[in-house]
Order: structure tokens, then sequence, then C-alpha cells
């Protein structure tokens, strides 16, 4: 058995299996062809929080792979209001055939895969956002642009950084990270994403100023400024950030053909402009569908491995 909490535990070869296998249950999808893979499975869901395209996403490949989601949020379960995370994780695992969780704290998506008789799949925690990656990169294959990467990511130095760095690592492309000082990424995290980068070959880069991450880039990125449960820091961090905007200056010092990709939701003339992104909606909202996909991929993935 397997759980799917970041993507430092997975190697080349099982990432391109998962989105090879999430390619081949879109294309059947598109000619009508529904596999039930996951047929009488159950997907128990736990959202401490709220989001979009995680819910959707999974919500809607567990039907389409012959299963069936459970939305619980922390409202609706006793989790984080008195039971301990290990009663938690050994009461669902036991009935339900994969569990999924979107939380804050990592630490606490480990522990409940620590006591889960079943996969567990990181929907998104403060640390990584293991799943967006993996349909950013299904997005560039479909897109011919996952050969010879050379990446570029600006903003926050956050999950989402943080989770680029671990698929470049594993991958063997290069990627640069421009954040502004004080907003970098976690120290061990990158340490950890430079030791496997060794191994694959990739070029991990860290800088201060987006025009040198973004030069001659292939794909360049971004997420938003203020994530969720950094609301106080909005305004603050609009001032702090001026000069990390993706417009169509800072595109300028990319490849000519470079693609932009967000994991939404996007925020408008904030990390990117409207004039990027109406641009690059196209490839972008290929991205958005492709959770749905790539995740597909990763539940019928780990279902093989039990």
């Amino acid at each position: 058995m397997r759980h799917f909490l970041t993507l430092k535990d997975y190697t080349k070869e099982e990432i391109l299996e998962i989105i090879k296998i999430g390619l081949e249950i879109k294309k059947n999808l598109k000619n009508g062809v529904y596999k039930k893979e996951l047929k009488m499975q159950t997907l128990g869901m736990i959202f401490e929080k709220s989001s979009t395209r995680t819910r959707v996403s999974f919500e809607t490949g567990m039907f389409q792979l012959g299963g069936h989601a459970l939305f619980l949020s922390n409202r609706d379960i006793h989790l984080g209001r008195g039971e301990p995370v290990k009663d938690t994780a050994r009461v669902i695992s036991s009935m339900c055939d994969m569990v999924m969780i979107r939380t804050f704290e990592h630490s606490m998506i480990e522990e409940f895969a620590s006591y889960s008789s079943v996969p567990v799949i990181n929907g998104l925690t403060d640390s990584f956002h293991p799943v967006q990656l993996l349909a950013d990169y299904m997005t560039l294959v479909e897109h011919n642009k996952a050969e010879n990467i050379v990446a570029a990511y600006v903003g926050d130095g956050n999950n989402m950084t943080h989770s680029w760095m671990m698929l470049a690592a594993k991958l063997g492309f290069e990627l640069r990270i421009a954040t502004p000082k004080g907003y970098e990424v976690d120290a061990k995290i990158l340490a950890d994403a430079q030791e496997l980068a060794k191994e694959s070959g990739s070029v991990i880069i860290t800088t201060h100023d987006p025009k040198v991450a973004l030069k001659d880039a292939t794909v360049v990125t971004t997420d938003t400024w203020t994530s969720m449960g950094q609301e106080d820091e909005k305004e603050q961090r609009i001032k702090i950030f001026q000069g990390f905007m993706v417009d169509d200056a800072l595109m300028s010092h990319a490849s000519k053909d470079a693609e932009f990709l967000h994991c939404l939701p996007a925020y408008r003339d904030l990390e990117v402009s409207e004039e990027i992104f109406e641009k690059h909606s196209k490839i972008i909202f290929d991205e958005a569908e492709n959770r749905l996909h790539a995740q597909k991929g990763l539940m019928v993935w780990l279902n093989k491995q039990k």
C-alpha cells in the first residue's frame, strides 16, 4: 500500500506512470468510454480547507470511476473537536477504501497516514500540493511542453513552490524560483530537493529577481500572493510583492513561445496581469480540468498498489 503525501516519495517512473494512466482515462472519457476501475469503492474527503477544484475533481473522478465520494468538513466530523487524529484515521480507513485530506499542517496528514489502513492522498497542505503538480505536468505533456523544461516560479515560497521543487528534482528539469526577501521557500525542503536533484541532474536556483528567473524560461508559473489563512497579511503582501506580477514586461524575458500556468484561483493584476492570464487562458483551463484526470490516474494507480 502507498500513500501520496509528497512527490518526494515517488520515483520518476512512478510519476510518469500515473500521468500515463490519467491521460488514458481522459482519452477514454472523451470517447465516451467509462471503465469502472473503482467500482463500489468509497473515497473519504476530509476538508479542513475549502476548495472548488479539489472537491469537484475528486468527487466527479470517483463517480466516473464507478465509486462514491464522501464530503467531510471539519464541521461534519469529530476531527479537530476533541478526537485525536489517529482515532479518526483508524475509524475512517476501516470504512473507506481511500482518503483524501485537504488541511493546514503537513504533520496532520502524516499522522493520519501513519494510522490509516488505506491509501491517503494529500489534497493540499501548507507545505505541499502534489496533486496540482500532477495536473500541471500532464498539461505540459498534452501541449508538447514537457521536453527540455526550463521552469520559472515567481511569487511566494509556498506549497506550490515546494511541489514544483520536488517535481523538478524527480524529473530532472531546471527550475528557477524568484521570491521577495523574507518570503523564500522552506530551507529544509529546498535542501531536500537539491539533494534529490543530484541524482536526476536537475538544477534548482533561488533568487530575488524575477527577471533572472524568467530568462529564456519555457514555462512560467505563479500562485496567489495571499493563501488561505493569511488574509490579515494581504495589504502588506501586496506592497512587498510589487514587481513580482507576471505581466507582458516580465514575460518578455522568457522564451518567445513560453507557456504560463496558474493553479487558480487567479487574482488579476496582482500575481498575474489580465492580459497574460487571458493570453494563456486555454492552457490554464486545460490545467484546471486535468486535476480531474490526473487524480483519477493517481487513484487507479494507488488502488493497484494495495
